[in-house]
């Protein structure tokens, strides 16, 4: 085991765990930030998305010994005080069924509307295209970050 200093949600944590260790299962195991789940373990569902550094990243692949330095964003440490405009809009809109895969879905979403405040229809299919939704509220999910890119400008 090794000692990592990584910073999450704007906060220096240290842990204590096996190099290869995934992002994912130090911020549910160690840290309990339990919002990142698991889905495929491959990196391509996008339940575990969180953002390092402002990007979109799955972090089932990520092994923690590659972290060191990075500012690490997950869905609790998404907005501060008040809800961010995405989790605005999924709630308005009544996005989630089950919800599994919400978390993942609204990082996603709001990395990409970071970078593209004016985003066409066809721009939001395409960002959130590797998120997968077992409830197919793929609708609600592009009317919501639709809403979310009217609510941030």
């Amino acid at each position: 085991m090794a000692s990592y200093n990584l910073k999450v949600n704007g906060k220096s944590v240290n842990v204590n765990v096996d190099d290869d260790t995934p992002l994912l299962w130090v911020l549910r195991d160690e840290l309990n930030l339990v919002g990142t789940k698991f889905g495929c373990g491959i990196a391509q569902c996008g339940a575990c998305t969180v953002h390092l550094d402002g990007v979109a990243v799955r972090s089932c692949s990520l092994p923690v010994s590659s972290l060191e330095g990075a500012n690490i964003t997950t869905i609790e440490g998404l907005a501060k005080d008040e809800l961010h405009p995405v989790q605005e809009a999924w709630k308005e809109l009544d996005v989630p069924q089950c919800g599994y895969c919400q978390a993942g879905q609204m990082m996603t979403a709001s990395s990409f509307l970071k970078d593209n405040p004016n985003p066409s229809n066809e721009d939001i299919r395409n960002a959130m295209n590797g998120n997968l939704c077992r409830c197919a509220s793929y609708n609600r999910i592009e009317k919501a970050v639709v809403l979310a890119a009217k609510k941030m400008s």
